[in-house]
């Protein structure tokens, strides 16, 4: 019976070293798979530097949902799904389309703030302030009225023009002014040429040293377009053509025009904004047609570059 012991006692030992041995493993295996504490969001902070794609469209106005800039290749090539504004431009090829770098706060220096090869510039109050918050690739719609984007319309950038005038048939300019008008074309009688301005044709009818005598061939009800909008020849007699515009109520908004020289606070685009019947009138607005309106800009963060 005494030779039996120490073999009970290995036993015992034994076993209680498998356990522990047991154990060790399992509190491995717990450490090991047990749910881990969850990352700090990184999130848009004021004072941040960031990069944001981004689809800007008008949420006011007669062109609502219509997309008037983007930083999106696929955006800016879909008309269909994605229809542009009147003054949209394209940038070009795909490698032009970016994020857009923005300093979020009110105030950045005039050459920005250069981090690495970026350079982060100010934006309109809404569009910074509503990247607060948002963290790395969450979309979002940023709502901005005319306060906290491009500002109210400046009336002195509107123009009010008769939807009715007349021009004369025959009209006199000066030797100079003839060739600035009709580049190309001959001062000698009989000459006839395209009108630049009307696209009927003209001749010369006169010329002496110091003026050239321009008569117009425009005819009866024929149509035209002049600064790019509908008219037609409403009334023609010797000495006058009287012109009607096509426009009405339901374009306002919607058709886009140029002036021929001059034009507004440093544009020489406008858009139609309004056609009165009454006053027979309409409206030229010669503001950026972001002005006055609200916008509407879907974007999603791509990089935060905290302060």
């Amino acid at each position: 019976m005494a030779t039996q012991q120490p073999s009970r006692i290995l036993w015992v030992v034994a076993v209680v070293v498998v356990l522990a041995i047991a154990g060790a493993a399992a509190a491995f295996v717990y450490e090991y798979n047990k749910p881990k504490a969850a990352s700090p969001i990184l999130t848009v902070h004021l004072g941040d530097n960031v990069t944001v794609n981004y689809i800007g469209k008008f949420g006011s106005g007669a062109q609502v949902g219509r997309v008037f800039d983007t930083s999106l290749y696929s955006v800016a090539t879909n008309n269909q799904s994605s229809p542009k504004s009147l003054e949209y431009q394209s940038r070009g090829p795909v490698t032009a389309y970016t994020p857009l770098a923005v300093h979020v706060g009110p105030n950045a220096p005039a050459s920005g703030y250069t981090v690495g090869n970026l350079t982060f510039n100010t934006v309109v109050t809404g569009f910074w302030q509503g990247l607060i918050g948002l963290s790395g690739n969450q979309s979002h719609t940023l709502v901005v009225p005319p306060n906290l984007g491009y500002g109210p319309l400046n009336v002195s950038c509107l123009a009010t023009v008769p939807l009715v005038y007349t021009v004369p048939v025959l009209a006199y300019v000066s030797v100079t002014e003839f060739g600035t008008l009709y580049p190309g074309v001959t001062a000698s009688v009989g000459v006839v040429f395209p009108d630049p301005t009307y696209g009927w044709n003209d001749s010369v009818f006169a010329v002496n040293s110091t003026s050239v005598a321009v008569q117009s061939l425009a005819t009866a009800s024929g149509t035209t377009d002049p600064n790019g909008l509908p008219f037609v020849v409403s009334n023609l007699n010797s000495t006058s053509i009287t012109l009607s515009s096509q426009l009405t109520p339901a374009n306002a908004g919607l058709v886009l025009g140029h002036a021929t020289s001059g034009g507004l606070c440093g544009k020489t685009s406008f858009i139609v904004s309004s056609v009165d019947l009454a006053t027979g009138t309409f409206t030229e607005n010669f503001n950026p047609e972001v002005q006055g309106e609200t916008l509407d800009f879907v974007v999603s963060v791509v990089d935060i570059f905290p302060v």
